[in-house]
């Protein structure tokens, strides 16, 4: 069965500072290389999805720029192909939305024009690697119009978002904004016939001011909704702590290969070749991610170091993220830190953060 995709970019959040002044969430920098929406782009690309859409937010520019017209995720292409359309000026703030309807609604054309029987909506900001190919064998049999994606997680781990409330048979009979114990944590990710699709926003479009996700709660009574569990990883980000945390997860062995080292399922993003890595001698790097083009003559601990950083002699940065371009002065001290591009740190600079309340220092900022 056909099937296209719809990536949701038009949300933010305030928590990120300066780090979202001249970016959307959806193209924050990750992991050394990538960027975050090339995670949902690369899920498409590799279950075969060849239409995809990206609601893109009014600050787009950074967005558009690193996707292009989606050649490194096989999307350049005269039939089908990526699609960017203008959301709403103003995204939905609250906590686990990501399906504005009035976003969708605008682009109901993207759903009119296309003959497939299915749509893919996903948000933008997940680190997960999933074959969306098995979803939708599930859902073409459920005969259910929608299915939910959800993952599983234990009672104390931070997840915002909506949780599943699903009976025997794995249909969903609530959603809440809770979960208890065990969980069924709604992973932004869902699959509709396209039919129903477009019936759903003449139902409810005086509604349009609402999160479709919202619109479901609230009329679940009345509709057949199936429910597909993902066991991999998914790291959510969705303020400055969790974008250390979900980064630093690239430290970990199994996590790394889960996301990146799948043959059949890699994850692409915009190509930006440099030198290797060069480490001098008095070079000390434990537990980190160091990307091409740096040169490292401190120390790196629990970090993940961007593009052509410099780290100089007597350096320390531990359980921080240096984007791109960074100098790091001799003998500076860096702990939970978050630096955007070219940022520099003047030699002997000392700046501490907290695991729960990081610094984050904007672009072109010196210190």
């Amino acid at each position: 069965m056909k099937t296209i995709g719809l990536i949701s970019a038009n949300y933010t959040s305030t928590e990120f500072g300066e780090l979202l002044d001249n970016r959307s969430l959806a193209s924050l920098p990750y992991g050394g290389r990538y960027r975050l929406i090339d995670f949902a782009l690369s899920n498409m690309s590799n279950s075969g999805i060849t239409t995809v859409g990206i609601i893109a937010p009014y600050n787009s520019g950074s967005l558009v720029d690193h996707v292009g017209i989606g050649s490194p995720w096989s999307l350049g292409r005269k039939s089908g192909g990526l699609f960017i359309m203008p959301g709403s000026a103003y995204g939905l703030q609250s906590v686990g939305s990501r399906f504005l309807l009035r976003d969708i609604i605008k682009c109901r054309k993207f759903f009119e024009r296309d003959d497939a029987d299915y749509v893919i909506m996903t948000n933008s900001t997940d680190v997960w690697n999933i074959d969306f190919r098995p979803l939708i064998s599930q859902h073409e049999k459920s005969q259910s119009p929608i299915t939910m994606v959800y993952k599983k997680v234990p009672k104390g781990e931070d997840y915002q978002g909506f949780f599943l409330d699903l009976d025997e048979e794995g249909k969903v009979r609530n959603i809440n904004i809770e979960g208890y114990a065990w969980s069924d944590y709604f992973a932004d990710c869902f699959i509709v016939d396209r039919e129903y699709m477009i019936d759903f926003m003449s139902w409810y479009e005086t509604l349009e001011y609402m999160d479709m996700l919202q619109i479901i709660r609230d009329n679940m009574d009345t509709m057949d909704i199936d429910s597909y569990e993902f066991k991999g990883y998914l790291g959510k980000i969705k303020n400055p702590v969790d974008f250390i945390k979900v980064n630093q997860d690239m430290t970990d062995y199994d996590i790394r290969n889960e996301v990146f080292c799948n043959d059949e399922r890699p994850i692409y993003t915009k190509a930006q070749d440099e030198a290797p890595v060069f480490h001098y001698k008095d070079a000390d790097v434990r537990n980190s991610v160091i990307s091409a083009g740096c040169r490292i003559e401190g120390r790196v601990e629990n970090s993940i170091i961007f593009r052509s950083v410099n780290i100089g002699k007597d350096a320390v940065v531990k359980n921080s993220v240096i984007m791109m371009h960074a100098e790091i002065g001799d003998g500076a001290v860096l702990n939970n830190v978050i630096t955007d591009k070219y940022v520099t740190i003047t030699d002997g600079v000392k700046i501490y953060g907290t695991k729960d309340a990081p610094v984050v220092l904007g672009k072109d900022k010196k210190i």
